[in-house]
């Protein structure tokens, strides 16, 4: 994919993320590189800059640009990089993780979703993205052990199925705790111990399993 020029309105959103604190200038390339516009409904392309959540199809939401540095920055990812995430939505953060790691596996419960997630893929020639319908909570383990997992939604404790995929020293990064007081959590694998921490407040929607009867 070729390099997009940003308009006034990335470069307002990127000084705002360094001025945040997100300082890895691979993931700033990234995100100037993927145009947010064309993953948000119709209805919200003037939005697409503002730091903040914007509604998409199936009750979702698209992650506001400031979460999404933060989470692919305490991913550490490298161009060597296995990486599964779980809940692909728009597909905007699948494409950020595509520019930065090897290859991306990504799971989503709404064929809807999937489907345009997919589309938005093809368009910009994101040749490194294997896509899956299916339950993220259960995770991709015939592809096992990843470097890097990522959830993109909330659940009271992370699966420890996921646990389970992550590669000796590979890293997970999720949203996790009770609706009033999520924390997006690191999680590093060390033999069969996790170490954690906490490295922000956040308010992600649930973790379900299943794959979505419709929609």
């Amino acid at each position: 994919m070729s390099a997009t020029v940003p308009d006034s309105r990335m470069v307002a959103l990127i000084m705002a993320l360094r001025a945040a604190g997100i300082v890895d200038k691979q993931v700033l390339g990234a995100l100037e590189r993927i145009p947010r516009e064309d993953f948000v409904a119709a209805g919200f392309s003037k939005r697409a800059y503002e730091d903040r959540a914007l509604p998409i199809a199936c009750g979702q939401t698209i992650s506001q640009p400031l979460v999404v540095a933060m989470m692919t920055e305490a991913l550490c990812l490298t161009p060597r990089c296995k990486v599964l995430e779980i809940g692909t939505g728009s597909g905007y953060q699948t494409a950020i993780l595509s520019l930065l790691s090897r290859r991306v596996y990504t799971i989503e419960r709404y064929r809807t979703l999937l489907r345009e997630a997919e589309a938005r893929f093809e368009r910009l020639r994101l040749r490194n993205i294997v896509t899956r319908l299916g339950d993220g909570m259960e995770g991709w383990p015939e592809q096992g052990g990843f470097d890097r997992i990522l959830v993109t939604a909330a659940a009271a404790q992370c699966p420890q199925a996921l646990l389970d995929q992550v590669r000796e020293g590979g890293l997970l990064v999720a949203p996790v705790g009770p609706p009033e007081q999520q924390f997006i959590t690191v999680f590093r694998r060390d033999g069969d111990t996790f170490h954690q921490r906490q490295i922000a407040p956040a308010r992600f929607v649930p973790l379900l399993g299943g794959v979505a009867r419709t929609l």
